[in-house]
């Protein structure tokens, strides 16, 4: 396998999560609520993949349970988080949210029986304090925790899970198993309508046909590089390098609303970037066991 193309593919596709606050934004602004730009962005993706589905069918048909807990682990991991950002403060949701490498290295090691050694370990210190950094956790109200908390914890470690799986399914192509992520998603957000029934009503524009093409194009394409990338490395290495989509939204902020980088955030970045590279320069000797 080609770890080295792997982290460069995870970095770039990582970076690609960090800059989706542009279309969301965007959306936004034309007056599309954000739980039904969610819905629509997932179910196209789910559309479009759906044929490679079913002429992959012969090749997952006897893992169907394993597809199943796919669907279930990685809509979990979106509508948690979706859910948390929408309801919660954005920070104290994203600081819960990164302590992914934690999950995804304890995770690892107990169902994939991946190393833990002092490198990964310094680099899982390196990355979380670079991601508080550059959150500024100390500036954070913390009065408890509340239901949108849980949210956010729960969305990290349910992405974990589906790296978990991801990694663990190498005989399922990628592109079933980002077809059965996506409708996990839009499966559960049809729940979470039921539940909580928006008010919000669909803006008289074309909005909706973005959200569709934002699902189609942006989702599909960084979803695809994402998962694969996993598949090709330990859990617990491409979870650190995942987080290097908090770094890429705080410059692209920066830079297109011509804010100015404060120190912490800087200081955050490198510390993050070290991180990646500490993981994603050194070759991986661990091969894949199942408990």
């Amino acid at each position: 396998m080609n770890t080295r193309l792997a982290v460069l593919v995870l970095l770039i596709s990582s970076a690609g999560w960090g800059l989706t606050w542009l279309p969301l934004k965007t959306l936004s602004e034309m007056g599309l609520d954000g739980m039904h730009l969610i819905l629509i962005a997932f179910t196209s993706a789910a559309l479009f993949l759906a044929p490679w589905l079913i002429k992959d069918y012969a090749r997952w048909k006897q893992s169907l349970r394993l597809m199943l807990m796919i669907a279930l682990a990685g809509g979990f991991a979106n509508v948690t988080f979706q859910t948390a950002i929408y309801h919660g403060d954005v920070i104290r949701v994203m600081i819960l949210f990164y302590m992914l490498p934690v999950w995804s290295v304890i995770g690892g090691r107990i169902f994939l029986k991946e190393k833990i050694d002092g490198v990964r370990i310094s680099a899982v210190l390196l990355c979380l304090s670079g991601a508080f950094v550059i959150l500024d956790i100390w500036h954070t109200s913390w009065h408890g925790i509340n239901w949108i908390d849980l949210l956010a914890l729960a969305a990290g470690l349910g992405l974990a899970v589906t790296n978990i799986l991801f990694r663990y399914s190498q005989h399922i192509p990628v592109r079933s198993k980002v077809a059965s992520t996506f409708i996990g998603c839009s499966v559960m957000m049809v729940f979470v309508f039921m539940l909580s029934a928006p008010a919000a009503t669909l803006p008289d524009n074309y909005a909706a046909t973005l959200a569709a093409a934002y699902g189609v194009l942006w989702l599909t394409l960084i979803t695809f590089g994402t998962q694969w990338a996993v598949t090709q490395m330990e859990a617990g290495k491409s979870s650190i390098i995942i987080v290097m989509e908090l770094v890429a939204a705080v410059i692209s902020v920066a830079l297109i609303t011509s804010a100015e980088l404060k120190l912490h955030e800087m200081l955050g970045g490198l510390m993050v970037l070290s991180a990646a590279f500490l993981e994603g320069s050194r070759s991986e000797e661990t091969a894949i066991e199942v408990v």
